[in-house]
């Protein structure tokens, strides 16, 4: 949604579709007041923030609805300007009938996210805020809301407005150096620029990972099943999920189609997605279903390749978790993480005959089920630096290191560690922040060349100003606008 007209009053339903007791239209813009005053054939100025019961009226005389009148003239309102919101019945036919006539008496339809472009544009909240009020309403967790309402307070907006008072000082001192060169003093080299800017990458750090953990948060983490037919792929998703979300028979290929479910461990979104099963096949229909699951696994955060420890077993020699790839968190979070195994499949030959490459530790990791079959206990080892976690879907056991590996694979640790929610965009924001500081120290510990650190920091300062709206592009500004729902 590009910047539009702003002197337009708009309208929109605020509420949900669908039947409810209760429906809500909003108007905002300057001929707010005058529209539900015809509306209402009642010719007074409304109490500000008070509740009017008014029976709301069409063109033709007749009452269409009668409910509540609440207005909030500028600039106490929520977008700065005048609101008027109309408390009516909820049925979708009558609602529709009142924004019509709303819209015949001089308002246009609200765009998506219009109502929270214009508080933006009107200084009533920043970007990080206007942004916090869809995650807050999309959130799909008690511990996204928290991070989210967090957001909207502004905790997260506070956090980048600190960085940036730090910026512009240093800024300000760098600039006194380059203008003042003459001076005793070189400001460059008396250990006051470097220590300050010492300060203000270690806090963009210390931001940054917190604005990782709110990210997982708001966007979880895409989590693929694969492996071959009747390897219990689908067993592991419906153990995960908690129910029976996918069917299970002992007939191979019967997960034909990419199926997804949504759980969540310690407040973590995490969208499992279990895929058909991969393996030569004539079926047009199971080959089309193959082609899904390559889709889907080439999008993932992580891959589980399941294989069916019963059937599959050859001696293999093992490392202990302490020699897992660098990538992958080798923490307390393993309770088993020193259990060797003694025998187990070959799952890098198995893996390799699906892959090529093979996916980094990082992302990969291996399942070995249906351990109650040879009774092994569950646990978690590795095999070459790939994770190996052997389970029994069907009998619930090794689902809880499953879990701390699942949290482990994206650094998540816990909803308290998630004071704000945050998106990609405030990642790379914060990343190219992170950059630009880290020219700005090589050009002060090389050549101290105070004009190309001026301009780094110039940098690093414009790259955290794009989370708050203070240095943002109109095209950006109207894609995250438009991402909003009608009516907010």
């Amino acid at each position: 949604m590009a910047l539009i007209n702003t002197q337009d009053t708009i309208a929109a339903i605020a509420t949900p579709n669908g039947r409810g007791g209760v429906g809500i239209i909003r108007i905002s813009g300057t001929h707010a007041l005058q529209i539900a005053q015809t509306l209402t054939q009642d010719s007074t100025e409304f109490k500000a923030r008070y509740a009017h019961f008014r029976r709301f009226y069409s063109e033709d005389g007749a009452v269409l609805d009668e409910g509540l009148l609440l207005y909030f003239p500028n600039p106490q309102s929520f977008t700065g300007e005048d609101v008027v919101e109309l408390q009516g019945h909820g049925g979708p036919v009558l609602m529709d009938m009142l924004l019509k006539r709303v819209l015949d008496l001089g308002a246009r339809m609200a765009l998506a996210g219009e109502f929270s472009q214009r508080a933006f544009l009107n200084n009533k909240l920043d970007l990080a805020q206007a942004e916090a009020i869809a995650d807050l309403i999309d959130a799909a967790s008690q511990a996204a809301v928290k991070s989210a309402s967090r957001s909207l307070q502004g905790a997260f907006s506070q956090r980048i407005n600190t960085l940036l008072d730090s910026l512009i000082y240093l800024r300000l001192y760098v600039e006194a150096a380059i203008d003042f060169p003459d001076e005793e003093i070189d400001f460059l080299s008396d250990g006051v620029v470097a220590n300050k800017l010492a300060e203000v990458r270690q806090h963009v750090d210390t931001v940054l990972t917190e604005a990782k953990q709110g990210a997982l948060l708001r966007e979880g983490v895409r989590v693929v099943i694969a492996g071959k037919p009747n390897a219990g792929k689908s067993s592991l998703l419906n153990a995960l999920a908690g129910y029976e979300a996918a069917i299970v028979t002992d007939i191979a290929g019967t997960t034909r189609d990419v199926l997804r479910e949504q759980i969540h461990i310690d407040g973590l979104p995490l969208h499992i997605i279990d895929t058909a099963g991969l393996r030569e096949t004539s079926d047009a229909v199971e080959r089309e279903g193959i082609r899904r699951a390559y889709h889907e696994i080439n999008q993932a955060d992580g891959l589980l390749l399941v294989y069916d420890l019963s059937t599959e077993l050859s001696t293999l020699p093992v490392c202990s978790v302490d020699n897992l790839s660098e990538s992958v968190d080798k923490s307390a979070s393993y309770p088993q993480a020193g259990h060797k195994l003694s025998t187990a499949s070959h799952p890098l030959a198995l893996a390799k005959q699906f892959f090529d490459p093979l996916p980094p530790p990082d992302k990969l990791c291996f399942i070995a089920n249906k351990s109650d079959l040879v009774q092994q206990e569950a646990h978690l080892t590795c095999v070459e630096g790939y994770p190996h976690i052997t389970v029994s879907a069907r009998q619930g056991e090794g689902l809880a290191l499953l879990r701390q590996h699942l949290k482990a694979l994206v650094g998540y640790q816990d909803a308290e560690h998630s004071p704000f929610i945050a998106r990609r965009r405030h990642l790379e924001a914060l990343k190219r922040t992170q950059q630009a500081l880290e020219r700005a120290n090589q050009q002060l510990q090389g050549l101290a060349l105070g004009e190309l650190m001026a301009e780094d920091l110039r940098a690093a300062q414009e790259a955290l100003g794009e989370i708050t709206g203070e240095f943002t592009a109109d095209d950006l500004l109207g894609k995250i606008f438009s991402s909003f729902c009608i009516g907010k």
